[in-house]
C-alpha cells in the first residue's frame, strides 16, 4: 500500500532574480508557501515529504533544506 507522506517545514534558496517565476513554479509542485523574502531568494512553506525531489528540480531552485523543529524539553524535567 502506497502511503502518501505528511507535509514538512522547508527553506528554499532561490534565484533572486526570478523569485516569482521560481514560487510560482514550486507551488505548482504542492508547496504551501508560509514565507517569502525575495531580497534575500529564501522561501519557506510546507510539502509532501515524497514531493521534495520534484521541489528541488524546479529551475532556478538552489537548494531544499528542511525546517528544523527544536523541542525543549520541560522546564521541571530532569537534564540529560
Amino acid at each position: 500500500m502506497n502511503q502518501t507522506s505528511g507535509p514538512v517545514g522547508v527553506i528554499l534558496s532561490v534565484d533572486p532574480d526570478r523569485f516569482a517565476e521560481v514560487v510560482q513554479a514550486a507551488r505548482a509542485t504542492g508547496l504551501t508557501v508560509t514565507g517569502e523574502q525575495p531580497l534575500l531568494g529564501s522561501l519557506s512553506g510546507t510539502i509532501a515529504e515524497d514531493r521534495i525531489p520534484v521541489l528541488e528540480a524546479v529551475d532556478g531552485v538552489e537548494s531544499v533544506d528542511r525546517e528544523r523543529i527544536v523541542r525543549l524539553p520541560p522546564p521541571d524535567s530532569p537534564l540529560q
